[in-house]
């Protein structure tokens, strides 16, 4: 039976993780440093289960095995199979994260049997000095950036952007990145963990060694070129919708909204997540049998089945939500 799906977080102990996102969710006593909640995943070894309704237990993998196209849409199974197309997560970033960048399919598929990994970012309520590192400032080279890791001066050649709460960043895979102390995002981004890493300012993991780079796969796939792609502030409507992000992967929209909502999905081919951002809501599917209707807040997500065409949201309040879906 399809119903809209909550799922239970799972949450990953990061080196540079912190507190702030932890509290949205029950945490073990012993488990510090939460740096990604992942929300919506059927990445083997973090998949995510659901905590309402009849299948409660069953994680996104089972769903996919039972339903297939009836929960991801016709072309998003026949393009992915058992296998759903994203993964969102939050992230909460006490620390610098590495200086990083992330291969497209083609490189991905034949080296590492994986999708690539293009991603945006939404930016939550952060600390004073939050920002983003976003491409280079200046056409660059392999030698030189080889050159900049030496001597760990890297970030000098990168475009930083000071961020507030609502600003987003789009990531296309090639390009270099890394997010700032004191930043906490949403991410949407293809059903990949593949990161390589180019410079991490010398950290020590856990074990007590210095964290590895994959500088010559990075090297491989990083673009040279000054990108085009920059942090924009796009201003919410209030009770209206406004689209963050529209790419191959997935689309993006901002919903913000203090009274109720009806969204019809009849002309989409595909699954609906929802992602609160701010603020609490109930999510009814008007055409759902059973367990038709979910409450959830921020830091949740909801996955709405593709067969499922008729919603009605209902906040508690102001709430905000991104609403992702896949156009093929």
């Amino acid at each position: 039976m399809l119903y809209p799906f909550k799922f239970r977080a799972q949450l990953l102990h990061k080196l540079w993780g912190g507190q702030t996102i932890a509290k949205w969710y029950e945490v073990p006593a012993d488990y510090e440093n939460v740096g990604e909640a992942w929300v919506m995943s059927d990445v083997a070894k973090f998949p995510t289960e659901v905590v309402n309704g009849s299948h409660a237990g069953d994680d996104l993998q089972d769903l996919l095995e039972v339903y297939m196209d009836e929960l991801v849409g016709g072309a998003v199974y026949e393009a992915f199979g058992n296998h759903f197309p994203l993964l969102l997560k939050f992230i909460d970033a006490v620390d610098d994260l590495s200086i990083q960048v992330h291969p497209d399919d083609d490189y991905a598929i034949e080296h590492e049997q994986s999708l690539g990994k293009t991603e945006m970012w939404y930016v939550l309520p952060s600390g004073e000095d939050a920002a983003i590192y976003l491409g280079w400032t200046q056409p660059m080279d392999e030698a030189f950036v080889r050159q900049s890791v030496r001597e760990g001066t890297l970030a000098q050649y990168m475009r930083e952007y000071k961020v507030r709460a609502g600003d987003v960043a789009f990531i296309p895979a090639g390009t270099i990145h890394s997010m700032r102390r004191n930043t906490i995002v949403a991410e949407i981004q293809e059903n990949s963990d593949l990161t390589y890493r180019l410079y991490d300012y010398n950290r020590v993991g856990n074990d007590g060694k210095t964290r590895p780079l994959q500088l010559e796969k990075a090297l491989e796939v990083v673009d040279y070129a000054m990108e085009k792609t920059a942090v924009t502030h796009p201003d919410p409507v209030q009770n209206g919708v406004v689209n963050l992000q529209r790419t191959p992967f997935f689309t993006t929209n901002l919903l913000t909204f203090t009274r109720p909502v009806q969204r019809d999905y009849a002309p989409l081919d595909s699954f609906v997540a929802y992602m609160c951002v701010e603020g609490a809501c109930r999510v009814t599917a008007l055409d759902a049998e059973e367990d038709r209707t979910v409450a959830f807040r921020a830091g949740e997500a909801v996955l709405v089945p593709a067969s499922l065409n008729d919603i009605r949201i209902d906040p508690e309040g102001e709430c905000r939500l991104l609403e992702i879906y896949v156009e093929l």
